[in-house]
C-alpha cells in the first residue's frame, strides 16, 4: 500500500461540503461515502473525509472546534502555476467559501494566498518554484 494521507474533517452541512469540494477539483469516491461521510479525493496520496460533526465524534474524544473561531489545522493545496493559486481561491469563494483575511505572498519564486471552506477550515493555496529560489539565493551571495 502506497503512503497516504487521509485528512477527517468534521462538517455542519455534508451535501454543501461536498459540492464545495467537488468545486476545488476533488473527486467523490462513492465506495467510501454515505449519508454521513463523503471521501473526497485529491490526489491518489491525498483523501479528505467530510464527516458530520455526529459521525466525526464518533472517531475522537474531543469537542468539535468551530473552525470560525478557532483554528485547528492549516491544510495547503499546491497548484501547477501561480495564475492556478489565484483561480482556486476564487473558486473557493464562488463555491462558498471565503477569501483569507491576510495580503498574498508573493517572493517570486513562491506565492501563496488562503481560503476558507463553508465551515471555516482554513486552506492555502501554494505555487512554488525551487529553481526559481536557488537561482535568487545564487544572486545573493
Amino acid at each position: 500500500m502506497k503512503k497516504s494521507i487521509y485528512v477527517g474533517l468534521p462538517v455542519k452541512n455534508l451535501a454543501v461540503s461536498t459540492k464545495f469540494y467537488e468545486a476545488l477539483g476533488f473527486k467523490k469516491d462513492g465506495e467510501f461515502s454515505d449519508d454521513t461521510t463523503s471521501t473526497m479525493v485529491w490526489s491518489d496520496t491525498i483523501t479528505f473525509q467530510l464527516q458530520t460533526h455526529e459521525k466525526f465524534t464518533g472517531w475522537v474524544s474531543k469537542k468539535v472546534a468551530d473552525a470560525h473561531t478557532m483554528s485547528e489545522v492549516l491544510l495547503t493545496l499546491s497548484q501547477d502555476k501561480q495564475e492556478d493559486v489565484d483561480s482556486l481561491v476564487k473558486t473557493a469563494v464562488n463555491a462558498g467559501g471565503k477569501a483569507g483575511t491576510r495580503a498574498p505572498i508573493n517572493f517570486g519564486w513562491l506565492y501563496n494566498r488562503s481560503f476558507e471552506d463553508p465551515d471555516g477550515h482554513i486552506f492555502e493555496a501554494v505555487w512554488f518554484d525551487m529553481n526559481m529560489k536557488r537561482t535568487a539565493e545564487e544572486k545573493l551571495k
